[in-house]
């Protein structure tokens, strides 16, 4: 995946796992600001996931029409 990301591509974009289940929408990203190293993904209007509201960033695999993540490195 691409290293240069800007936040405002991410906010309000649908999650989606690479299984194609729903996770919600981006609402905010969360980062180390001496570094700009993006940490996690704070969701809004969640899903399937289980009440948990960020998805770590390492879990994120593209980023295009939709947010997709690897369920398998959410666990």
């Amino acid at each position: 995946m691409a290293t240069n990301i800007k936040v405002k591509e991410l906010l309000g974009k649908p999650i989606v796992s690479d299984s194609g289940r729903k996770f919600g929408i981006v609402g905010d990203v969360e980062f180390i600001t001496e570094s700009g190293e993006l940490m996690n993904v704070r969701i809004v209007e969640a899903g399937a996931k289980g009440g948990k509201d960020t998805i770590p960033f390492s879990a994120v695999k593209s980023v295009g029409d939709f947010v997709v993540i690897s369920e398998k490195d959410l666990e």
